[in-house]
């Protein structure tokens, strides 16, 4: 209220100044006008007549007048202007009552319950803190600092401090809203709301009790069950195992992934929408039925996957609107599970044919296997074996039988015995039977528990070691007698063995060699025949090394020109037996052999590259002999005689055949340097038969030869080379022409496969003679047999080639006297057949 009398004292003040300032302009212009000048001449002449008035004193009254009426004027405005402000000031007060009576009712709604209000204005760092701060700082003696309740790491968990340092930033920041429920350091529950208000931030902390806390714990569990939910989905989307969840009317809900694999549906909502299944109907309903009866139903099923059918382990839950299910692959287990019962039982089948008595005994001590050899070996009733009797029974009734060897202390040998079940390792013994057999007996323990024994009737052996010593004395007179030098050495390096043509061979004495000497010095003595460091050090290695020992043959020339082929064997015993055979015979021979291949080899190259040569130059010339035959046939050149058209008739014909002669040994010439490739493409049989048949209309009209076409409808097109084609069907058919007889037949024969193509040409000619049957694809060969033929010989040798490159084969049926028919089988996809050969 003062402030507003001080503003109307001021206004007032003002009034009267500028009245002032009016008065004074008001009585400048008056005694600036010229009427004032004529009442002032009037006037003069006044107070002339009345001398005794004073001017200045009548101007001095008349400011007093007009400062009177202004007196008066101010002061009744005055009082008006107190009236009103009076009034004002009473409905400013009436409202100032009224708004903090309103204050005062939200502050006590606001602050009801504990919490704390914080708020920034823009461009404001400092914040105004207002409430209950003991809601969140510890209790002390030391009074609780406003600012303090920014540091949020002295009130709250590390973490949660984070998270509400960038919550307020984003708030202060850019506006973002926030809604936090924390634990204090004091374990409090508490949430913190942060707003965006009339250009402030505003952070609400209050405590949550009651409903609101059970809110929030509710939230925070709907938050973590949403976080599960999320985690189980991505994981069912993303595991390798076809997973789904149907509802209560059967139809799919969810799907992942290898789901609509094995559907075959494009995408997870292709199977959804469609509702495809992987099992078949039987499989569903059976399913169906076992989730209605009980909550769980697990089944081993097959599934059809990528075209391939598979096992598949589906276990499926009932749940409240619906059922879920899962299918793990179990083809390999299946796989696995069957070879191992395959495995087991070719095992016994195996054992089953051992010489050996084998029995297997389990962790109990009980018979679950034999063989017919241990029934045979011990003479038991098969009907007491398959009761599977346990391990001591076994023992006492050979015992009592005597057929197991006589014991001092039948109990500790038998304790003894089946000290095997808690052994780690295989045991080995000698049993020594009363009828005079000798047994090996091996027990071995089980990985699953239990003893394997195996016996071995070794009765046999201990004969045979005694025959041992006959035969080694038949084979010391073997090894002398043999043409090849011999010599074994020991690991160490010493001569254990060796016979006469050893020490022949090389010269040395027969005396020397008893004192077993070492392979160095075995080396000293042959040095003279033979003193090649590399190979003695081979011929060491091979004998005194550990590892690498391996049959190692090497070849040896000496010094007197004779060639020994000298092998290494590795003898059981870790000794090394040396083979000396003097071959120089035989490399002579194989050297002059060589010698002469070499030469062959090199006249056939020569031939290659001569016949390449000439037909290279040849074509030159021929091409332009046939351009200048084409030029003079021109009408344009001018006009012939008859004479002269069918010399260039003549000319015409003998330098294509001549070119086509030259053509095909520049192919065969290509083939065999294996410059030759093909260029595949589709190819339309009928339009190559039309072009390969189009070439010999003029021979066929020539020759009075008709030309007999048999093409199978579907015969369409395959992948290979349009233009070799071609070639393969004018040569087959150009011979065929050239061996049939005037007013004879040409037939040729198309047929489909499924996977190949093959054309047949026939002929009536007079065929093909036994003895040529073998040579009628090699070059330059040609046989007229009574025919017209008069050919290069290159023509079948081209088909082969080309048939053979394409991956196909000829076969060629001939009767002497009847004709021959060529058939040239091509594989429909080229490309295909090429690539599985790669």
């Amino acid at each position: 209220m003062s402030g507003v009398v001080g503003g109307m004292r001021r206004t007032l003040l003002s009034c009267i100044s500028i009245v002032r300032v009016g008065i004074g302009s008001l009585v400048a212009s008056l005694v600036a006008s010229p009427s004032f000048a004529r009442e002032r001449g009037q006037l003069d002449g006044t107070f002339a007549a009345f001398g005794d008035v004073n001017r200045q004193e009548l101007a001095t009254l008349t400011v007093a007048a007009a400062v009177l009426g202004f007196s008066v004027v101010a002061a009744i405005l005055l009082m008006r202007t107190r009236v009103r402000a009076s009034r004002v000031e009473a409905q400013l007060l009436s409202e100032n009552q009224a708004l903090q009576a309103e204050s005062d009712r939200f502050r006590a709604l606001l602050f009801a319950e504990p919490q704390i209000l914080i708020s920034w204005h823009a461009g404001d760092d400092r914040p105004d803190i207002s409430g209950d701060l003991s809601l969140v700082m510890p209790h002390g003696s030391q009074p609780i600092v406003q600012q303090r309740i920014l540091a949020f790491g002295t009130w709250l968990h590390p973490e949660q401090a984070l998270e509400m340092d960038h919550a307020v930033d984003a708030l202060r920041e850019a506006g973002e809203g926030f809604r936090l429920n924390m634990a204090t350091a004091t374990g409090r529950n508490i949430e913190a709301l942060g707003r965006a208000i009339g250009g402030q931030a505003i952070v609400r902390i209050r405590e949550l009790s009651g409903l609101r806390l059970e809110v929030a714990e509710t939230n925070i569990q709907f938050q973590r069950l949403r976080e599960e939910t999320e985690a189980l989905r991505a994981f069912a989307a993303a595991i390798p195992m076809p997973v789904w969840a149907r509802r209560g009317n059967g139809s799919l809900s969810f799907a992942n992934a290898a789901y609509a694999r094995i559907a075959d549906a494009s995408t997870v909502g292709d199977a959804l929408d469609r509702n495809l299944e992987i099992l078949d109907r039987d499989d569903r309903t059976a399913m169906m039925q076992g989730l209605a009866k009980e909550s769980a139903y697990a089944a081993r099923l097959p599934i059809v996957s990528g075209g391939q059918r598979r096992i598949f382990d589906v276990h499926a839950l009932a749940l409240k609107d619906g059922s879920a299910g899962i299918a793990v692959d179990a083809t390999e287990a299946e796989a696995l599970s069957s070879a191992l019962e395959r495995m087991t039982e070719a095992h016994r089948r195996v054992l089953d044919q051992l010489s050996s008595g084998v029995a297997v005994f389990d962790e109990n001590r009980r018979l679950t296997f034999y063989n017919d050899s241990y029934r045979r070996l011990w003479d038991l009733d098969p009907a007491f074996l398959d009761c599977h009797p346990d391990d001591s029974g076994i023992l006492d009734k050979l015992r009592v039988e005597r057929k197991i060897p006589e014991q001092p202390d039948f109990r500790a040998w038998k304790t003894k015995l089946f000290e095997a079940y808690r052994a780690l390792e295989p045991a080995k013994d000698s049993w020594y039977l009363p009828d005079g057999r000798a047994l090996s007996v091996v027990t071995t323990p089980n990985p699953e528990g239990g003893v394997t024994y195996l016996f071995d009737d070794v009765t046999e052996s201990l004969k045979l070691a005694r025959q041992n010593d006959g035969l080694i004395r038949v084979q010391r007179e073997t090894l002398d007698n043999l043409a090849e030098a011999v010599a074994v050495f020991g690991s160490n390096g010493r001569a254990q063995l060796f016979n006469p043509p050893f020490a022949r061979m090389w010269k040395l004495s027969t005396e020397d060699l008893q004192a077993q000497p070492h392979i160095e010095t075995i080396r000293e003595w042959c040095k003279p025949l033979f003193d090649d460091e590399a190979t003695w050090g081979i011929l060491k290695a091979a004998i005194t090394g550990i590892d690498d020992r391996n049959t190692a043959p090497t070849r040896i020339e000496r010094k007197d020109g004779s060639v020994l082929d000298c092998t290494t064997m590795p003898l059981p015993d870790g000794a090394t037996m040396l083979t000396f055979q003097d071959v120089t015979d035989s490399v002579n021979v194989e050297r002059a052999l060589r010698e002469r291949n070499e030469a062959l080899v090199a006249a056939d190259q020569m031939k290659i590259d001569f016949v390449h040569h000439v037909s290279y130059e040849l074509r030159s010339p021929l091409t332009t002999i046939i351009g200048f035959v084409h030029f003079l046939s021109d009408p344009a050149t001018g006009p012939m005689t008859l004479k002269q058209s069918e010399y260039l008739s003549y000319i015409t014909t003998s330098t294509n055949a001549l070119l086509a002669i030259t053509d095909n040994i520049l192919d065969l010439a290509t083939i065999d340097a294996g410059a030759m490739k093909l260029n595949l493409g589709p190819v339309d049989l009928r339009k190559t038969i039309e072009e390969a048949t189009a070439g010999l209309q003029d021979r066929l009209v020539r020759e009075n030869i008709n030309l007999d076409l048999d093409i199978d409808a579907n015969l369409g097109r395959f992948v290979a080379d349009e233009h070799r084609i071609v070639q393969v069907l004018y040569n087959l058919l150009a011979n065929a022409v050239s061996f049939s007889p005037s007013n004879g037949t040409v037939h040729l024969q198309a047929r489909r496969s499924e996977d190949r193509i093959s054309f047949s040409v026939s002929d009536s000619g007079p065929g093909i003679p036994e003895d040529f049957k073998d040579r009628v694809f090699d070059r330059f060969e040609s046989h007229a047999n009574g025919s017209r033929h008069r050919g290069a010989g290159l023509g079948l040798s081209l088909v082969r080639s080309f048939v053979e490159m394409h991956g196909g084969k000829v076969l060629v049926d001939s009767v002497v006297g009847k004709g021959t028919t060529v058939t040239c089988e091509f594989p429909v996809d080229q490309t295909a057949q090429r690539n599985a050969a790669e």
